[in-house]
């Protein structure tokens, strides 16, 4: 698949088929994360990939943390919020988790330690759409709570920067408009 053409046609694909994806294709996937740029090579990306139990596992986090945040878990509306938060590591056969560990070099800057794992993340997500697996990054509130990078025992300074939801597709991604490059782009010559 040409480059141009996997940017332009890759979707967000969050619902995908219970089927196995293959150990190979997964680690073609992580491989490719690996080859996103990062300033003095630091490489701050850690990969974590949860299949079966594994996503229990997480849900089981993510229960715990839901549970903590709403107080009163006795009732309905509560249990139901906290019964989601464990399925939802279950939409998809793999998640694999992306985290950054930010080197502590003096020379290193923060903010470009997270760029590089956002791009690691992106070269992923076009890896996963060339070889015909439907992926989706999902983030939010929960992503970055302290149980969720303990679960993965990450440093003081290591965070989670996403989910990535991955396996065959099971919806068909439409086409999406996006805003022109010109308005929002300026020549400075």
């Amino acid at each position: 698949m040409d480059v141009f053409e996997a940017i332009k046609s890759r979707r967000s694909i969050g619902r995908v088929k219970a089927d196995e994806v293959p150990a190979e294709l997964i680690e073609k996937i992580l491989e490719a994360g690996t080859y996103a740029p990062s300033h003095f090579r630091t490489e701050p990306w850690r990969f974590f990939v949860l299949r079966e139990g594994g996503r229990e596992k997480l849900g089981e986090v993510l229960a715990d943390i839901t549970k903590a945040e709403l107080g009163d878990s006795d009732s309905n509306g509560n249990a139901d919020k906290i019964e989601r938060a464990r399925k939802n590591p279950l939409r998809s056969p793999v998640i694999i988790t992306v985290a950054v560990e930010p080197s502590d070099e003096a020379k290193v800057i923060l903010k470009e330690e997270y760029a590089a794992v956002s791009s690691a993340i992106q070269n992923m997500l076009l890896a996963a759409h060339a070889l015909g697996l439907g992926a989706v990054w999902r983030t939010g509130k929960i992503c970055y709570e302290k149980k969720v990078s303990e679960f993965f025992g990450l440093s003081e300074n290591g965070e989670v920067l996403g989910f990535i939801y991955l396996g065959y597709p099971d919806m068909e991604a439409g086409p999406i408009e996006r805003t022109n490059f010109k308005n929002k782009t300026t020549w400075i010559d």
